[in-house]
């Protein structure tokens, strides 16, 4: 089992050492959030609490994700990095291609692109990109950034997108990871045709049965390999409760520490501390020793 550090709703100033940290005590990536901006009024409800309303305070950072990428990947030697999740269908495919290939390149290839469709109808409306098509163009747009990322000259023809022979430098050396949020049949399947899957917060049994439909899609395409299945645990606590999940499938769970042992409202010094308690007494027992050490 893998574990990565959300860095959802933390002060900008906690974030390199929080990064700093987790490279050295073994962690495995970094999880970053993304949004454009955070709109007062919302008619579309969050499709991940049962009231619709958002977990977050109008105060809540949302730094650039690349831009994010780059400053930690700069401050780390070995931890990854990972979006949860970004949401092309409001950007030019092009743009998002540039940045994350640039990151890729710059981290060493430490870098792999959590997708969604998107949730938030406004912040569509707000940016100028269709709400209705927002499926289709994810997947169009995919398709060319995969060629965007290759060397030499590239041509694509599409239904939404058109590249006349360009070439786009810098071009990562490894191909950069795709992982699909979503929790629809058809997100399952658009994952199951990348590599790997990410969700929200759920039970070890809700985790494992998500897994177990994702196998059984990649089965039905008959695709096989290394795939991500990449979740938090809401009653996972102890190094067996991990071993559960990752026997029913889970690779990857991403967790806030510091929540275990001080609640969500710790300082900086107290995020710290619980990670290398975390690490202590769940990654070592798990993993052996630290890959710092």
């Amino acid at each position: 089992m893998r574990f990565a550090i959300s860095t959802a709703f933390q002060p900008v100033d906690h974030l390199i050492p929080l990064a700093r940290a987790a490279d050295a005590l073994g962690y495995h990536s970094i999880a970053v959030p993304d949004h454009v901006v955070d709109l007062e009024e919302l008619a579309t409800p969050y499709p991940y609490t049962p009231d619709g309303a958002r977990r977050w305070d109008h105060d809540a950072a949302w730094p650039d994700p690349w831009v994010l990428i780059g400053a930690l990947a700069a401050v780390t030697t070995r931890l990854r990095f990972f979006t949860s999740v970004y949401v092309p269908a409001i950007r030019s495919p092009f743009q998002v291609a540039k940045s994350v290939g640039t990151a890729a390149v710059l981290s060493g290839n430490r870098v792999s692109l959590g997708v969604g469709i998107g949730w938030c109808r406004e912040e569509f409306d707000l940016l100028g990109f269709d709400f209705s098509t927002r499926g289709k163009r994810t997947d169009e747009a995919l398709a060319l950034m995969a060629e965007l990322w290759k060397p030499g000259w590239t041509e694509f023809e599409g239904d939404f997108y058109t590249a006349p022979r360009l070439v786009m430098e810098p071009t990562p050396s490894e191909p950069i990871p795709v992982i699909i949020g979503g929790l629809s049949d058809i997100a399952f399947r658009r994952a199951a045709r990348h590599d790997g899957w990410v969700g929200d917060l759920y039970s070890i049994e809700e985790a494992t049965g998500i897994a177990a439909r994702l196998a059984a899609a990649r089965a039905e395409i008959g695709v096989e390999g290394d795939f991500a299945v990449i979740t938090a645990l809401n009653d996972a606590f102890l190094p067996e409760h991990f071993e559960k999940a990752s026997a029913g499938g889970v690779t990857d769970c991403w967790t806030m520490p510091w929540a275990y042992y001080y609640g969500l409202d710790a300082t900086l010094e107290q995020k710290l501390e619980a990670m290398e308690r975390f690490a202590a007494d769940v990654l070592v027992p798990l993993n052996g020793e630290p890959a710092g050490n």
